[in-house]
């Protein structure tokens, strides 16, 4: 199938880390088809991860959570997207109903990638998930892949703004932050409660490294910010408290600035990642090597020992059998926080 010289649109709704996570293939896309206009389709609430992003050239936002929360709202979004000039090649990232309407819906002159069930007699081609053996990044290249283009991977990719730099710069400035402070970010939140570790714990972990001398900063959404508070009043040692602070776009520039982050299995995990700051990534019950943080400057402490490809998380979680996340200790937090911190020359 031919990509170079057409219009492309690709269609992804997911979530924060998903959308992180399909960096790559956009990367891959452009290096494919260099004289091509490609369009992101996107949760409004997520524009920022492309915002700035050099590999695209036109940035669709779905309000999917408002005005455009049903058929008629994706109907309009489909007429915006048409009304630009015949569409030849749409790409869907994603098999649920809500994407693959939206794809059928452009009316390209192919229509492939992934598909629900029901649109799939509307594909020009469907190409099938590999959910078990690669990690989902790869499994996004692995759609240009089957349109028999071979792929190399540039790694998860969030570009800012100077007013996105701006906008970190000045707030560590309001929390007292000089240039010779070293931060260790924390990621306490998690949209799953079954992912996120015990709040004491990280209150202990922050307090050791902030009396060895590291500056503590905590991120997250506004949805995570009583639960960072409970950590900060839990701690005896200062701690800056970013949650809620940014935007996403704003939320990368601040989380440049950390030496290293201390995270649950979240969006914002794979946030730090675009921006090459290493990870220690507490996981369970999600596969980390389907799932987990796609760099190699990533330590990841697990909680199960096998992982059952043929089960998604819910089904893990609802066979009682997922011991969870406290079976991770403080002193395996803080040993793999310092092993990071070693690698990178700091004592």
């Amino acid at each position: 199938m031919e990509l170079n010289g057409k219009r492309i649109v690709v269609t992804y709704l997911m979530h924060l880390g998903d959308v992180v996570i399909t960096t790559p293939f956009i990367h891959a896309l452009r290096k494919i088809a260099p004289e091509s206009h490609i369009t992101y389709v996107i949760d409004k609430k997520l524009a920022d991860i492309y915002r700035h992003n050099p590999y695209i050239d036109q940035l669709v936002e779905v309000d999917k959570k408002g005005v455009h929360n049903s058929i008629s709202g994706l109907n309009a979004i489909a007429k915006q997207i048409r009304s630009e000039g015949p569409i030849d090649v749409v790409i869907n990232l994603h098999p649920n109903e809500r994407t693959s309407y939206l794809a059928w819906k452009l009316g390209g002159k192919v229509t492939t990638g992934m598909s629900h069930f029901l649109f799939r007699l509307f594909m020009t081609k469907v190409t099938p998930l590999n959910r078990k053996t690669v990690h989902a990044a790869e499994m996004y290249m692995n759609v240009l892949e089957q349109l028999g283009y071979p792929v190399a991977h540039q790694g998860l990719e969030l570009f800012t703004s100077p007013e996105w730099d701006e906008k970190a710069t000045q707030f560590y400035a309001t929390q007292g932050v000089v240039e010779s402070d070293v931060l260790i970010g924390f990621n306490v939140g998690s949209a799953v409660p079954q992912k996120r570790w015990n709040i004491e714990r990280f209150a202990h972990v922050a307090d050791t490294l902030a009396r060895d001398g590291y500056r503590i900063v905590f991120f997250g959404g506004s949805m995570d910010e009583e639960m960072v508070q409970e950590v900060i009043d839990e701690m005896q040692e200062p701690a800056i408290k970013a949650t809620g602070a940014f935007s996403i776009g704003e939320l990368a520039a601040a989380m440049r600035r950390c030496i290293c982050l201390v995270t649950n299995d979240s969006g914002p995990m794979h946030v730090a990642v675009s921006q090459k700051v290493p990870v220690i990534a507490l996981f369970g019950p999600s596969n980390p090597s389907l799932y987990g943080p796609f760099t190699e400057d990533a330590i990841v402490l697990e909680t199960m020992d096998t992982y059952d490809v043929s089960k998604n998380m819910n089904q893990v979680l609802r066979s009682g059998k997922y011991i969870g996340l406290s079976m991770i200790q403080e002193q395996e937090v803080l040993d793999a926080v310092r092993t990071m911190l070693a690698r990178k020359g700091m004592k």
